[in-house]
């Protein structure tokens, strides 16, 4: 808990300070550094945050993380970052306050940073946390008009997004308890801590990996309706009608297994409870870096996902690119996946989260494709990187990877339609923004044909 206490926070606001709907983000004063409960009991502090509005992003300083805390910030929202930076860096959050002071320099206001370093799945320091932020509890009316004290409990926090999972595909097949431990019972006591504190709006990170080896209808692109939680009836690509019972039986690692079942229990507890909201975002391999170049994927330890296993060939640490399978049944024998730029990935995000702000939301839980509808082989992405950097990169073929498939593209359709968002941006631009990365870290002369 001693990692947690030391955190960086925002200047604490007067009671008096407007606040706006939860559907819409607060603008609030400039942030500043402070240590927070180095010399005063916890409970001190408890009315510092009462008349804000805040999102939580757990997980928020890794690569999706860190990318959607910034569009959230962009758009005015306060953000409070959990993280245990198992795999992250704290210099992110300094990236962060950074790209805010310059986005709202000519603002007399901006949207406040707050962070705390610890694990999600320590449920007395989430306490602690989330009791910063609660408010006085309010009474209600009762039908024949009587008020009574009901004692309801309610927070700053307005909504939550959740990035805290592992996401290792070999990893989970090596270590299944690791992963069906942090991700699945951790979502379990996150989602009853949130509970006791009101707070039930939540967007959790899912991914395609929940459809397995499901190939899309008749080679095309894969709906929600692949993997369903529920008996659902639907009419196909090809205007036939189907019937998906709950349930999926193409996948192929415990990583997709413990996000089907996390899946799975959201559902049930959506069901349950009617005052919860759920969006279950389902990834198709983001790519790329915000365009300043301030953000970036840098995970720890040897990267699992391809353009980061591209920078570290073109950047000396690896002497080759491993090309796993090349006897898939594709154009060209490698895998194909439908990329989707961080950026879009995270606007993505907050839409989502708008959608469940909106007043009489129609859904309680939704599972929703965030991709663009197109697939890239392996080798068309290398040569996309070689295009943008202007430099060679060596292949070594090797044997499929366990768990891998050959082929997965989003039907972004329903993300569209009920969301009003699509993803803009290409894998040419998601190329050129990893080389703009590179200028940064090591300089014009140790890449100077980006």
């Amino acid at each position: 808990m001693a990692e947690f206490l030391r955190s960086g926070l925002s200047s604490p606001r007067s009671s008096t300070e407007s606040t706006s709907s939860s559907s819409s983000p607060v603008s609030t004063p400039a942030t500043r550094s402070s240590t927070l409960f180095d010399t005063e009991p916890v409970l001190s502090f408890a009315s510092q945050a009462q008349y804000e509005e805040y999102t939580l992003v757990v997980g928020g300083l890794g690569y999706i993380g860190s990318h959607t805390t910034w569009e959230l910030l962009k758009e005015g929202f306060n953000v409070i970052i959990i993280d245990s930076l198992d795999n992250s860096y704290r210099g992110v959050l300094d990236n962060l306050h950074t790209l805010v002071n310059e986005h709202f320099k000519t603002s007399c206001t901006k949207p406040s940073i707050e962070f705390y370093e610890a694990d999600y799945r320590d449920q007395q320091t989430l306490r602690l946390i989330l009791n910063k932020y609660s408010r006085p509890s309010k009474s209600r009316i009762e039908p024949l008009g009587i008020e009574t004290n009901a004692n309801i409990p309610r927070s700053s926090i307005t909504g939550v997004i959740h990035f805290a999972a592992y996401k290792a595909v070999g990893e989970s097949i090596k270590y299944p308890l690791k992963y069906y431990s942090n991700n699945v019972g951790g979502l379990v006591d996150f989602c009853g801590v949130l509970s006791d504190f009101n707070i039930k709006r939540l967007i959790f990170s899912s991914s395609a990996a929940v459809y397995g080896n499901l190939e899309a209808e008749h080679s095309l692109r894969i709906r929600e309706e692949r993997c369903t939680h529920e008996r659902t009836s639907y009419v196909d690509s090809q205007g036939q009608e189907r019937t998906s019972l709950g349930g999926s039986t193409g996948i192929t690692n415990p990583y997709g297994r413990t996000k089907w079942m996390c899946e799975a229990i959201l559902n049930d507890l959506a069901t349950a409870d009617p005052k919860w909201t759920i969006f279950a975002l389902r990834y198709f391999n983001p790519v790329g870096c915000d365009a300043s170049g301030m953000l970036s994927e840098s995970p720890r330890g040897n990267p699992q996902n391809l353009l980061p296993s591209v920078v570290n060939v073109m950047t000396g640490k690896s002497p080759f690119l491993n090309i796993y399978g090349t006897d898939w049944e594709t154009n060209d024998g490698t895998a194909v996946r439908d990329f989707i730029h961080i950026t879009d990935l995270a606007r993505g995000h907050v839409a989502a989260l708008r959608a469940a702000a909106a007043p009489h939301s129609q859904y309680r839980f939704r599972a929703l494709n965030l991709g663009t509808g197109e697939g890239h082989s392996v080798l068309e992405v290398v040569a996309a990187m070689e295009k943008a950097s202007g430099r060679q990169i060596p292949l070594k073929k090797v044997r499929r990877r366990e768990g891998d498939v050959a082929k997965c593209v989003a039907d972004p359709s329903r993300a569209e339609s009920e969301l009003s968002y699509r993803a803009e941006k290409s894998l040419a631009t998601a190329c050129e923004d990893i080389c703009r990365v590179l200028h940064i870290i090591q300089g014009a002369a140790g890449l100077a044909e980006c």
